[in-house]
């Protein structure tokens, strides 16, 4: 009897693999659309920020990722200097800038 459950079991063969080619087919199409959807965007908004980091100048009114709001009076290689009221001013890293606001915002809060 063992024999006989060993042969079968031998003589079974295995299942043909089915669907490998659709699951490449579904892997690539999951990537295509993970590159649309995450990828891309994140890339565009990166390089949007680099340029409005690249062109801070003296005068500019930014709001940075903190929060503050205030007046561009210095800009360093990798800092800025923001006056946040009359006769304060707070040094800021150029990347904790968020956006550029247009000018006469500061006078109008």
């Amino acid at each position: 009897m063992v024999d006989f459950l060993i042969s079968s079991a031998h003589a079974q063969a295995a299942a043909p693999e089915q669907g490998s080619g659709s699951f490449l087919i579904m892997m690539v199409v999951f990537f295509v659309i993970f590159y649309f959807m995450l990828m891309r965007p994140q890339m565009k908004q990166a390089k949007e920020h680099k340029k409005l980091i690249e062109n801070l100048s003296k005068g500019d009114e930014v709001v940075t990722g903190g929060g503050l709001l205030g007046k561009i009076t210095q800009v360093g290689d990798s800092f800025i200097v923001l006056e946040i009221a009359s006769q304060t001013e707070v040094k800021v890293q150029k990347n904790a800038v968020t956006s550029l606001l247009p000018k006469g915002t500061i006078k109008e809060i």
